[in-house]
């Protein structure tokens, strides 16, 4: 049985937690505050953490600080209503591994639990370049699911955009980002992709930069955008072989959502383009 440790300092969040996870299966513990949960975490092994970020005494995030250094390191899921650039940031800094908005919905808890559960260890952690809200930039491992998770991260930093705006360079920005891993990076783990996010009064700014030789469209058998006229859906056949993810028509749809996409000669590096008037 996976056990996993609810850290909040409000008595009724933890308890509706707790509920809610022992009827999925798993074995919970509690605590109050940072250092009541830290004693626990010296004591016995957790899959997983979830935490409130703001505590009296030692809050969630100098929690999250002291758990790296633990040779035991349970997954973190940090919970909070405070959606502040600042915060998220110096989660990421301090690697959450996900991140859940107050207050907590059971069905999406539950979800989110079993995803973090059932994903694959990290091969290497994402590192931080740059954590200022107007300049973002991550190394990120060529793994699906940590892609995922920085996009997840990096889409909460826009919820002053319209859902439309929002919705549509996540979807381009998701669409390049796992090409990036998955053509350029291979899915090798060792490898990582350069992400910079820039923020301006007047423009959303992405560049993704990964670490293969480049390509030529017409080279792309597996992208929609190199299909035959009169056969559009030619290259389902060649992702299913090479093992890609279902999908593909990325870069021909990408490049619809947003203002502006413009590649590198070598095309291993991209930049997303949204104006915000």
């Amino acid at each position: 049985m996976q056990r996993i440790l609810v850290v909040d300092d409000d008595r009724a969040t933890r308890e509706m937690i707790r509920l809610q996870l022992r009827a999925a299966g798993y074995a919970v513990d509690l605590a109050g505050d940072g250092a009541a949960a830290l004693a626990r975490v010296r004591r016995r092994r957790f899959a997983l953490v979830l935490l409130d970020v703001w505590m009296p005494g030692m809050d969630g995030l100098e929690l999250l600080a002291r758990l790296r250094a633990e040779p035991s390191q349970p997954k973190v899921v940090v919970m909070t209503a405070d959606d502040a650039p600042d915060t998220l940031l110096r989660a990421i800094r301090e690697h959450a591994y996900r991140y859940l908005t107050k207050p907590v919905d059971p069905k999406p808890l539950l979800d989110l639990v079993r995803r973090v559960l059932a994903a694959v260890p990290d091969a290497r952690p994402i590192e931080v370049v740059s954590a200022k809200p107007d300049w973002v930039e991550l190394l990120v491992p060529c793994q699906r699911e940590a892609a995922e998770r920085i996009q997840d991260f990096l889409a909460r930093l826009d919820t002053d955009l319209p859902e439309e705006v929002r919705s549509r360079v996540g979807f381009a920005f998701r669409e390049l980002l796992m090409n990036a891993i998955e053509w350029g990076g291979l899915l090798d783990p060792a490898k990582t992709v350069r992400i910079s996010y820039l923020r301006a009064r007047r423009m959303l700014l992405y560049r993704i930069a990964d670490p293969g030789q480049g390509f030529r469209f017409e080279g792309l058998a597996h992208s929609a955008i190199s299909n035959p006229p009169d056969r559009p859906l030619d290259h389902f056949a060649v992702r299913e072989e090479m093992g890609l993810r279902p999908g593909g028509f990325g870069l021909l749809t990408a490049r619809q959502m947003v203002d502006e996409l413009i590649f590198n000669e070598a095309q291993n590096e991209v930049v997303l383009v949204k104006y915000l008037d």
